[in-house]
């Protein structure tokens, strides 16, 4: 789904952002906030677990928010057609001051059909594909984030301990790896910031939000990540990383 174009001077790569002068992280009000991760319910897609639309967008503005991508959790590997959706989530979008990208989530996927299930997604009109890694309170098959990042997804969400070989692989194949918020995808933060830092990983900021109260305050969202080790320019990078993802779906 393609971004307006009100907000083309903060996706600008050639506009050098001023805080980006400074390796202290200061919460800024007026700053580009994302969150690449909120889910989404609809009535065209029943038992999907999330947000209205018009809800989520309205608690993400009110939370200081400017970017957010809708996702539509799926454990099955066709996907009706979401065009419809996403010139929906255009039009709501524009008249809740806030840019929005719909996605999918790829959830208990066996590893060799995530191939197949990324390309449907892709042609069913997902702008962002996330893959459900391997977070530690759940029994995500082993071998899963590996397949996600060759399978070629946009975002590894919640990767939990993920491996030096799967990092290296996503660091080559310039695959996002979530940095979660969410209390529940949280405990691997820490891992999750030594091998992106090890191995030159691509970090993005992400909630798993299926209700208002898990949309957390910006201040509050940085606070969890800092204690998790990621402080000074890599924080900041954070939300550079994911405006760079958002670009792919500007249209100029």
């Amino acid at each position: 789904m393609a971004l307006s174009r009100n907000l083309w001077q903060h996706f600008n790569p050639n506009r050098a952002p001023s805080h980006l002068q400074t390796s202290v992280m200061v919460w800024d009000k007026h700053k580009l906030m994302i969150d690449l991760h909120v889910h989404i319910a609809v009535s065209s897609i029943p038992r999907t677990p999330g947000l209205p639309v018009g809800e989520a967008l309205r608690f993400a503005a009110l939370n200081g928010y400017r970017a957010v991508g809708l996702i539509l959790r799926s454990s099955e590997l066709d996907m009706p057609p979401l065009m419809p959706l996403a010139k929906d989530i255009k039009r709501l979008s524009l008249h809740a001051n806030i840019e929005a990208v719909l996605g999918v989530e790829l959830v208990h996927i066996p590893p060799a059909l995530l191939p197949e299930a990324v390309d449907n997604a892709r042609e069913a009109g997902a702008g962002l594909v996330l893959a459900h890694g391997e977070t530690l309170l759940e029994n995500v098959e082993e071998g899963t984030n590996f397949a996600a990042i060759m399978a070629g997804v946009d975002i590894l969400a919640h990767p939990g301990l993920i491996d030096e070989q799967a990092a290296v692989c996503a660091a080559e194949r310039g695959v996002a790896l979530e940095l979660s918020c969410a209390p529940r995808h949280a405990f691997a933060n820490a891992h999750i910031i030594r091998m992106a830092e090890q191995f030159g990983c691509v970090l993005v900021p992400g909630s798993s939000a299926a209700a208002h109260g898990e949309i957390l305050p910006p201040r509050l969202r940085d606070r969890l990540y800092r204690g998790a080790g990621l402080t000074g320019e890599a924080a900041i990078l954070l939300q550079h990383n994911a405006r760079k993802i958002l670009q792919k779906q500007l249209v100029c």
